[in-house]
């Protein structure tokens, strides 16, 4: 159900520190949340899409776990895989992976197509379904 190893390369900034030196627990969830947009819009439903069509990914639920440290400077990369879509629920893993090939940080959560003017959960359409890599 994969896409073809769909990643994102980032390079952890200043902006992502905290005082500790080592990666803010909220810029992993800004990185990874990046990493998702760019895959979908590259799939040709990101923002504009969203707001024409008034339908969006929303997250339901995640969990994730810190493995090991990132650091100012390291480049990592985001992977993106497609666990499963039942009805109108999904869900994604996403890794964070150091150069060294070493799964720093890991993520799951659940999610679904939102329709903004019945303001509901609806089932995966077409064009939604590219943008993930369904079909």
């Amino acid at each position: 159900m994969t896409p073809p190893n769909p990643s994102y390369e980032v390079i952890i900034r200043e902006s992502h520190m905290d005082t500790f030196g080592h990666m803010n627990n909220a810029a992993y969830l800004i990185l990874f949340e990046e990493a998702r947009w760019d895959f979908i819009t590259k799939n040709g439903y990101g923002l504009k899409k969203v707001q024409e069509l008034q339908q969006g990914p929303v997250v339901l639920e995640l969990s994730m776990k810190f493995r090991k440290e990132i650091t100012l400077l390291e480049k990592i990369k985001i992977t993106l895989e497609l666990l499963d879509y039942k009805g109108k629920i999904s869900h994604f893993k996403q890794e964070m992976i150091k150069e060294d090939g070493t799964v720093a940080t890991e993520l799951t959560l659940t999610f679904g197509l939102f329709d903004l003017k019945t303001r509901r959960l609806i089932d995966p359409t077409p064009d939604w379904k590219k943008a993930i890599g369904l079909v």
